[in-house]
């Protein structure tokens, strides 16, 4: 599935079982509390933290998946095309950062 089959496919998702697009503030919300999931289990999984018994069947393929689902709806409901916002961030990535981590001690 392409970006923008992605952004169809939410699209006609929400408008048929969603009823209708959340407003965009609460979206926001939405995905802050979707990134925080993916933030807890990377803390357990990778991190120091420890799972509790209530947090052992976690799957962070399914949370990073509703982060873009939210992700998506944004875009959607603002009209960004993220195909191409992805394309012009990396080319802006691509120009600013061309020799910077080449050059970055730390990653030697």
């Amino acid at each position: 599935m392409t970006i923008n089959e992605a952004q169809e496919t939410v699209d006609l998702w929400i408008k048929t079982t969603g009823i209708r697009y959340f407003n965009e503030l609460t979206n926001t919300a939405i995905l802050m509390e979707e990134v925080g999931e993916v933030a807890r289990i990377m803390a357990r999984k990778y991190g120091e933290q420890s799972f509790k018994k209530s947090d052992e069947e976690v799957n962070l393929a399914d949370e990073m998946a509703d982060v873009m689902f939210v992700l998506i709806c944004l875009a959607n409901q603002t009209g960004i095309n993220l195909t191409e916002a992805l394309e012009k961030n990396l080319e802006k990535k691509s120009i600013r950062d061309a020799d910077r981590h080449k050059n970055n001690e730390k990653l030697k």
